[in-house]
């Protein structure tokens, strides 16, 4: 009976160590993925939604559309695909008000594509590169910065040559937000 105890015990602390050295290697990669600076003069710009309050954007959607706008008036040859759809408790899509906050900060509409049919990360690679310019090469995915290293092995997946810049995360939604998209990496390289 003893020795069935500690074997057991073993057995528990080798899985609770194997989970913790993968949880530390994801973390490690979603933030190497946080941390890099995307090249200037990239062709295009792909954000991806987030929730929107009514018609107001949330404040995570905001701090995308922000990062977007910046990099937009440092490089004025680069477009921008908006993508996101209209979800529950939305009264507009989350690319439409991308799309409205862009305009606001100086972006010419000319610069800015709508993708708004998409309702998951995926969706939001997928739909947006059907509408991406024929000679557009490089691309830049923005999005928080816990969610790049996903969404750019979701495009690398759809044969897109992107790199990343991260928008911060909202502080009330950190946590939260790192703890599903462990859950949710996990489920792209189970289903990869």
């Amino acid at each position: 009976m003893m020795n069935k105890n500690r074997i057991l015990i073993f057995a528990a602390l080798i899985l609770m160590a194997g989970g913790l050295i993968y949880l530390i290697y994801l973390h490690s990669k979603i933030l190497s993925y946080a941390q890099a600076k995307p090249a200037a003069a990239a062709d295009y710009l792909i954000v991806l939604g987030a929730k929107v309050n009514g018609d107001v954007p949330s404040l995570a959607l905001q701090y995308r559309v922000d990062a977007a706008a910046e990099y937009l008036k440092r490089n004025k040859e680069t477009i921008v695909i908006v993508s996101g759809g209209k979800g529950p408790g939305e009264a507009i899509s989350e690319a439409e008000a991308m799309k409205r906050s862009l305009i606001v900060q100086g972006i010419s509409s000319g610069r800015i594509i709508k993708e708004d049919q998409s309702a998951s990360t995926y969706e939001n690679i997928v739909f947006s590169k059907r509408l991406l310019p024929v000679k557009a090469n490089s691309g830049i995915i923005v999005s928080s910065d816990f969610h790049l290293y996903r969404s750019i092995m979701m495009a690398e997946s759809q044969n897109l040559s992107v790199t990343g810049l991260a928008a911060k995360t909202p502080e009330v939604i950190l946590v939260k937000s790192y703890i599903r998209e462990y859950l949710a990496v996990t489920k792209f390289y189970i289903e990869r």
